[in-house]
């Protein structure tokens, strides 16, 4: 007997119905309200429940913006059959739905590559199909990120993400309004609309840094807090990001970084090392020509800039960071220079 094909559209209204707009992050609704009606949205699809809830809820909540609304699919190349087959079920969804569908894959996949290199890909092929790109990130990933940055020892702007709405470079923006909702209740919601799903197996093994923080760290740090500890870590974030916005915002009224790319100390004189601090990263990302630095020499470059002493430190092969004068400027290696305190790298 032949299997009776997925009504599509009469399940996404189904789940729209159990999870409403107003039950999506504010922000990225409120956002939504804003666009342009002419503004093309892409909606990152893996076939997973995330971002198939997100596909279907983006539909059924915003029908007006159906013709013009671009799923994507990027096949990692790391799974043979069952990547082909989440390609084909994402495929199959987009065309149920009226949608376009656009896919993409990773031509330079490679055994073992690792959890950043694929994120990177996925990233690039996403990124160059729309300003504004959804992604299916919810509570649960609200915690995990903020536990892998606690490890890594990020600040108020790394433990502030993942963001609802996210400005990237270019005019894009990165939207999530899942981060309200937590997974257990995404998936909950998908099974009494009788909506499948696919499972991505690798997301089970411990390969990845994500996987050991999801299956093993999370849910002992969830029962030891006993309390909604993914509620406690998505208010956390807001907050977080709350306190990166208004120290960007002061930072902003200083006008440190100047027209000809140099960072004006005398505005920094007497203010807090965190903001210091931000201002040297903002004028470190505005160099095109600086290397990767180290945390011991960002902090040797945080000290010389806090102390305004002349100093000349190494940003890779292709310059310095010279401190003369008030002034903090890049300068091209083999330009000849005066005589400066050399600061350890």
């Amino acid at each position: 007997m032949k299997r009776r094909a997925m009504d599509w559209p009469a399940r996404a209204e189904e789940l729209a119905a159990a999870v409403p707009r107003a039950q999506l992050h504010p922000a990225v609704v409120a956002w939504a309200e804003k666009s342009s009606p002419r503004a093309t949205w892409a909606v990152a699809f893996s076939g997973g429940a995330d971002s198939l809830a997100l596909v279907l809820l983006l539909w059924a909540h915003w029908p007006e913006r159906r013709a013009r609304l671009r799923v994507l699919h990027f096949n990692h190349r790391l799974r043979g059959r069952a990547a082909r087959t989440d390609e084909a079920f994402c495929t199959a969804v987009a065309a149920a739905l009226g949608v376009r569908f656009e896919r993409g894959e990773w031509s330079e996949a490679h055994p073992g590559a690792s959890e950043a290199e694929a994120r990177a890909a996925r990233m690039a092929f996403f990124d160059g199909r729309g300003r504004a790109l959804w992604l299916g990130h919810q509570q649960d990933d609200i915690a995990e990120t903020m536990l892998m940055r606690l490890a890594r020892g990020s600040g108020t702007a790394g433990l502030a993400a993942p963001r609802p709405v996210s400005a990237v470079a270019r005019g894009r923006v990165h939207l999530r309004p899942l981060l309200t909702l937590k997974k257990t209740g995404l998936v909950a919601a998908l099974r009494a609309a009788g909506i499948p799903w696919r499972e991505d197996r690798s997301n089970a093994r411990g390969s990845f840094f994500r996987n050991r923080v999801r299956h093993d760290v999370l849910p002992a740090w969830m029962a030891a807090a006993q309390r909604d500890a993914l509620a406690g870590a998505a208010h956390a974030r807001e907050l977080l990001e709350e306190d990166d916005a208004a120290l960007e915002a002061w930072l902003d009224g200083l006008r440190t970084l100047r027209a000809d790319g140099t960072l004006a100390l005398q505005s920094l004189a007497g203010k807090p090392r965190g903001l210091v601090r931000r201002a040297l990263h903002r004028w470190l990302l505005a160099q095109p020509r600086a290397g990767a630095l180290s945390r011991q020499g960002f902090e040797a470059l945080l000290a010389a800039v806090e102390r305004g002493e002349p100093t000349r430190q190494s940003l890779g092969r292709e310059g310095f960071a010279v401190l003369r004068g008030g002034r903090l400027r890049f300068e091209r290696a083999g330009k000849p220079s005066r005589r400066f305190r050399r600061s350890a790298n």
